[in-house]
């Protein structure tokens, strides 16, 4: 089973505005805030055999924009086989319901059981036990590395940060109030 980053699992603090997270640094990302990390260990002598089985979740960020997971429904079967892009459901938090989309090619595996006991695993340990799903394949293109990620999260922050301070006087939406002095960027291995 995999568990949360522990203390000799290489991270990437993050810190920008008012969010921080550290992200496990052998993990993959996609742009769309999901990561995927290996399930499993080929042993040598077959490596080759089989494709690897990877688990996919929200990244912290995903989940501090959904909420607590209440919810997540899959329209896919264990056995069937998967494209990055497709549908496989939607998921649904106290903030807001979302598509989940597969981020891996290959045989869908199944979810993760311990999200029918604990949904709460994917919002208080979501880059360890809150993995949402299953893939034997290979990641789908576009994935990137902790440091690309970290640049794109950096950017996703900034439009979202914008956007809120671009409605402007004779808007009909209320302009929020910002506690924080100021966007900060830390990515810093520990």
């Amino acid at each position: 089973m995999m568990t949360s980053p522990g203390p000799r699992e290489e991270t990437v603090r993050f810190r920008h505005a008012t969010f921080s997270a550290r992200f496990p640094a052998a993990h993959r990302y996609t742009p769309a805030h999901f990561w995927m990390a290996p399930a499993d260990e080929p042993a040598p002598e077959r490596a080759e055999e089989r494709p690897r089985v990877w688990r996919v979740g929200m990244t912290k960020f995903a989940t501090r924009m959904l909420g607590e997971l209440v919810e997540m429904l899959l329209e896919v079967s264990p056995g069937q086989q998967v494209a990055g892009g497709q549908l496989l459901g939607t998921v649904e938090g106290f903030k807001a319901v979302s598509d989940l989309y597969c981020v891996v090619d290959g045989e869908f595996i199944g979810s993760n059981p311990l999200l029918a006991t604990e949904a709460c695993l994917s919002h208080s340990d979501p880059h360890g036990n809150g993995w949402l799903y299953a893939v034997r394949g290979t990641p789908a293109p576009g994935h990137i590395d902790v440091h690309g990620y970290v640049a794109l999260l950096a950017a996703s922050i900034d439009r979202l940060r914008a956007s809120r301070y671009s409605k402007g006087p004779g808007s009909d939406e209320p302009e929020e109030a910002d506690a924080d002095g100021g966007p900060t960027t830390v990515s810093e291995l520990p």
